[in-house]
């Protein structure tokens, strides 16, 4: 699975006609055909041949594919079908993933949306995270050690005028609508991008930040779906940035809320190694003959690990002596630094052995 995604994240294209389509168990396959060909048939209206073409081409392998099946099977479908753009190749995957599918889920966009897998074979729960001001906002998750951003929005709200008399009142309601229009606009995007997420209960909180009010009037909006309302903490964050700094920002800041969450136990176990090595207390260990005496007396509390299959076997012998492993990849910051200077692992003694 993890050799699929990879390889699902390869596939870009600049327009959006990358097909995603997760099916649930129990979902008659007629039902999707017909979906699909109502799909096909609006496709045919857009204008720019290359993306029309491309378009219809994923839904036609798509429906090809899926009128071989005769049921859905008990974990579900999932189909990827498209071009990639820059080498002209075409494909269409289609396959029952190892854990149930409890949403039905269709697109096309610029890329696969393999999210819904990746919550396959990453541990921990998910959170959803949202930095909100009059005219910027970042939507973004919290998976295991993943920070994701989702989408960065940008709106038109103009500050302060210098009008006087009924045209600054008149000047203020306009720009007045036009923050709350931006900020409704914000919800209907974060309804779209969580809401399957609370439907196949993977969602376990909502963080929300942002620089001034507009969080607190984000709150109160009707468009946002009560189901999201009734997750998001009722702590609320003053993060000054937007995109993946300001979601980082975020989530440290609500470390508290989250800290039962692998990310913040991963960030903790840094901290720690990094104040040890800073203090010279030797209580930090690396190099694998080193990491093995330790674990082998008991001494090792915690192991960071980069994901490497050459590191495996020491991740599992760690688990065996009931040391606390943590498995990193590039997606966290601090990843190519374990890599490159400690060769890939690094651990956090109880008391110092060497």
């Amino acid at each position: 699975m993890k050799a699929l995604i990879k390889e699902l994240k390869k596939w870009k294209a600049p327009a959006t006609v990358l097909l995603s389509l997760y099916i649930p168990p129990g979902r008659p396959v007629a039902d999707v055909v017909n979906l699909l060909r109502q799909e096909e048939s609006i496709a045919q209206n857009i204008k720019l041949k290359r993306t029309r073409d491309a378009v219809t081409s994923a839904i036609s392998a798509a429906i090809d594919r899926l009128t071989q099946v005769n049921k859905i099977p008990p974990n579900g479908l999932a189909l990827f079908c498209g071009e990639n753009f820059e080498t002209e190749e075409f494909k269409c995957f289609m396959f029952s993933p190892p854990e149930k599918i409890d949403i039905f889920f269709y697109r096309t966009d610029k890329e696969f949306h393999i999210e819904f897998l990746e919550d396959m074979v990453e541990e921990g729960d998910v959170y959803g995270l949202i930095i909100v001001e009059r005219d910027q906002a970042t939507i973004g998750l919290l998976k295991g050690i993943k920070i994701e951003v989702l989408e960065e929005i940008e709106g038109f709200v103009p500050g302060k005028h210098m009008m006087g008399g009924q045209s600054q009142r008149r000047i203020d309601r306009i720009i007045e609508e036009m923050y709350h229009n931006f900020i409704k606009d914000v919800a209907e995007k974060v309804n779209q991008y969580f809401i399957p997420y609370i439907e196949a209960k993977k969602m376990k909180g909502i963080v929300l930040g942002g620089p001034g009010y507009a969080k607190k009037d984000f709150m109160e909006l009707d468009e946002l779906d009560y189901r999201i309302k009734k997750l998001i903490f009722p702590q609320l964050f003053d993060v000054p940035y937007q995109g993946e700094a300001g979601l980082r920002e975020l989530v440290m800041d609500a470390s508290e809320l989250l800290k039962k969450t692998k990310y913040i136990e991963v960030e903790n176990v840094l901290d720690d190694i990094k104040y040890n090595l800073a203090k010279d207390t030797g209580l930090v260990v690396y190099g694998i003959d080193l990491i093995k005496k330790a674990m082998e007396m008991g001494a090792l509390e915690s192991l960071i690990i980069y994901e490497d299959p050459s590191l495996e076997p020491l991740a599992k012998e760690a688990e065996q002596y009931k040391v606390k492993v943590f498995i990193v990849n590039d997606e966290l910051p601090d990843a190519e630094w374990v890599k490159k200077t400690f060769g890939g692992a690094i651990g956090k003694l109880r008391y110092k052995v060497f």
